[in-house]
């Protein structure tokens, strides 16, 4: 199995996000073969919020399908990047050694 890692950043209300993740992104992906699920982390700082995606996928073959030829390559759409003040264009894959059963 496949975890996807990214990252972004608001100053505003982190609530339009996480409505975006719930309402659009989710259904997005719950559609594609090999997804297996995902996880929204939240942490606020001083200066906003800091949200973190987990995405599984089978394999890198599922997340090509997903992301394009460019596995590496950010995929966010124009509504998330709407609500989010930073996005990284680079995402992050590690294959899971371990999980709970």
């Amino acid at each position: 199995m496949i975890m996807r890692i990214w990252s972004a950043r608001t100053a505003s209300d982190p609530r339009a996000y996480e409505q975006e993740f719930d309402s659009h992104v989710l259904d997005a992906l719950g559609g594609l073969d090999g997804f297996r699920g995902a996880y929204l982390l939240r942490r606020s700082h001083a200066t906003g919020t800091e949200f973190v995606t987990l995405t599984l996928f089978d394999s890198l073959a599922d997340v090509r399908r997903f992301a394009g030829p460019d596995v590496d390559a950010a995929n966010v759409s124009p509504a998330a990047r709407a609500v989010l003040d930073d996005v990284d264009e680079r995402v992050h894959h590690y294959t899971v050694v371990s999980a709970p059963s």
